[in-house]
Formats: C-alpha cells, structure tokens, sequence
C-alpha cells in the first residue's frame, strides 16, 4: 500500500491499515463503501487502488490536472 511506503519514508506520515469487516464501526464512521480507502487528515479521501501519482495528487487535494506550484 502507498500510504505505508510514504509513511516508512517520512516521519511526518503515519499510515495504518485497518480491516474493515473487523472493526464495522470504524468501517461506517469513515463511510468504507469500497477498498481500500485512504483517509488523509480527516478531511481527503482517496477510493481505490490508483497508480502512484494520481494517488499522490488525491492524497494532496489536487485534481489530475492541477499544475504544480511552479507550473
């Protein structure tokens, strides 16, 4: 999984992989419809399983086609 990779890459990511037909409360309190599912700060949400850089661009808020900063 992505997110764990960033994690043990930054010390500023924490990741954790929760099982969802495990913990059912977690499962509704995040609205889990379909796996897996990143949560970033409460508040982004990421569906499915993506390639690196659009995972990346969700996981920050950016749509695809947003340009960077420097574009």
């Amino acid at each position: 999984m992505l997110a764990h990779e960033m994690a043990f890459a930054s010390s500023h990511i924490t990741a954790f992989a929760v099982e969802a037909t495990e913990f059912p409360d977690l499962a509704r309190q995040y609205r889990v419809s379909a796996v897996p599912k990143t949560i970033v700060n409460e508040d982004t949400e990421v569906l499915g399983a993506l390639p690196e850089l659009a995972f990346i661009d969700q996981a920050l808020g950016q749509a695809p086609d947003t340009p960077d900063q420097d574009g």
